[in-house]
């Protein structure tokens, strides 16, 4: 065979390679997808071969994603219980369910009123309830599934000023995590949370310009990060297609520190 007819060949071997992504033919359903960690996860899981489909209750920034291969988007309200289960019906069986919606109250437990804590576990809690509650018999009619929760070092891991009722939120969902771990453990069915620091996403920044002192607010943001740098949505989203992916199998009922050092 001359040199030539060698190369040939090994390019067209090259060509009709499939090259295997971490999460390929996985179907995934995540809440929040139109920006921060629920959209760098949406990217990421789909880079790595997954079929994802993206929901948020934001349609205008959720159609942000439209176009990225693997992507698929939907406007959905996660509070709302007919809303969750008309999208659960869509599928025949689902893989791995990501809970990211949330939402972060400043205050105390003095500066919370009863709509505000209501409002809190509403969108950080009862949403994950009801996706999990749709999603988990897909899941065991197959004995194989993967739920991932987005929780908080800002919870039962650590105390922190003007986080009352958001830091109690995010201890339900370890606690609620590690309920479903258990419970199905025996099933095929892992459950596992993400308890990040300080991310610097769009809310982020949006909760810093509603404050008094935007600049101040951003200096003590900084001044707490250990590492000198807020952590970002993408660093977050690796984490996910990890615990997402067949890497993890062996992992269920933990919490994902992601910090930064900051609890420390």
């Amino acid at each position: 065979m001359t040199l030539f007819l060698f190369i040939c060949r090994i390019a067209c071997i090259i060509k009709h390679c499939v090259i295997m992504g971490r999460l390929d033919g996985k179907v995934i359903v995540l809440s929040a997808g139109a920006q921060g960690i629920g959209r760098a996860a949406a990217i990421a899981f789909a880079k790595e071969g997954a079929q994802v489909t993206a929901t948020d209750i934001n349609g205008e920034k959720l159609k942000e994603l439209d176009g990225h291969p693997g992507i698929k988007t939907k406007v959905v309200d996660v509070t709302k219980k007919d809303q969750v289960e008309a999208l659960a019906k869509e599928f025949d069986h689902i893989d791995v369910l990501f809970n990211v919606a949330g939402f972060v109250h400043h205050g105390s437990i003095l500066d919370c009123e009863e709509a505000d804590w209501d409002f809190t576990m509403n969108v950080n809690v009862r949403s994950m309830y009801l996706m999990s509650r749709a999603f988990l018999p897909k899941m065991l009619a197959k004995k194989s599934g993967n739920i991932i929760n987005m929780a908080s070092v800002a919870s039962s891991i650590k105390g922190v000023v003007n986080r009352c009722v958001y830091s109690t939120s995010k201890a339900a969902v370890i606690g609620l995590t590690k309920s479903i771990a258990a419970d199905f453990l025996e099933q095929g069915i892992r459950c596992n949370c993400i308890c990040p620091g300080t991310v610097d996403t769009p809310s982020l920044r949006g909760r810093i310009q509603a404050q008094p002192d935007p600049e101040q607010a951003l200096k003590d943001f900084m001044a707490r990060q250990k590492t000198g740098r807020m952590c970002t949505a993408e660093e977050v989203a690796h984490l996910c297609v990890y615990l997402a992916s067949d890497e993890s199998a062996y992992v269920t009922g933990t919490e994902h520190i992601i910090d930064g050092g900051w609890r420390l």
